[in-house]
């Protein structure tokens, strides 16, 4: 029997899984939130008039439901390019009201001359860049949500502590919206990657702008307060 091949040879590769498909409903939170705070921005905080970039992201967010409504595992490139022209949206709207807000914060805009109104701007305007990252990090990584359904990279774009650390056997592990989210948030307030390394240049690219964005929001925000309240 020497030289002959083991019965559960085969076996040792890991399984093959069915794919695994996000929930819809965190991602759709996300873009509904970053709408709702772009309504509540100042009209000389916003890219067009109040109803335009809404809109537009609710357009672009019912025809990514109605195309995969439960579970992000639709590989289109239709779909693809829906969810790369709404994180789009989102992101050059949240930098638009960054440079805005930054202008009035330096020549004293009407919003900034109170405690209250400036917190309640720059508050909006950061959180926005927040979700807004978040979501081009969820839509830009290892090709995007319905992408890593099917099939996880070797070498992300993104390395989170599962990828970086082999005790914990994550061969299957798929981030999650919440993944993202967490990183967008340690980004803007940290300024630096936290337990998520950046690998591709894209991705030190992105979050190197997020956390110059961050940093100008709190710091003008800080100065501009210590000017108002004294």
């Amino acid at each position: 029997m020497t030289g002959q091949r083991p019965p559960d040879a085969g076996n040792l590769r890991e399984p093959q899984q069915a794919p695994y498909g996000e929930a819809r409903w965190p991602m759709a939170g996300a873009v509904i939130a970053a709408a709702v705070l772009t309504l509540l921005l100042p009209d000389d905080l916003r890219l067009g008039p109040r109803w335009t970039l809404p809109l537009v992201e609710g357009l672009f967010l019912v025809a990514l439901i109605a195309g995969d409504p439960v579970r992000i595992s639709r590989r289109s490139a239709a779909m693809r390019a829906v969810s790369i022209a709404l994180v789009s949206v989102l992101a050059c709207g949240a930098i638009w009201s960054t440079v805005r807000l930054v202008d009035d914060l330096m020549h004293g805009g009407s919003e900034t001359n109170s405690a209250d109104a400036l917190l309640l701007a720059s508050g909006s305007v950061w959180a926005l860049t927040v979700l807004a990252f978040s979501l081009l990090y969820f839509e830009l990584d290892s090709g995007g949500a319905a992408a890593r359904a099917h099939y996880m990279s070797p070498t992300p774009a993104l390395a989170f502590p599962q990828h970086l650390t082999p005790e914990l056997n994550a061969m299957q592990w798929r981030p999650r919206y919440i993944d993202y989210l967490y990183l967008g948030f340690t980004n803007a307030t940290a300024f630096s990657p936290t337990d998520v390394m950046p690998l591709a240049p894209w991705a030190k690219i992105v979050m190197a702008v997020q956390s110059i964005v961050s940093l100008l929001i709190l710091g003008l925000v800080v100065a501009r307060a210590v000017n108002v309240l004294a």
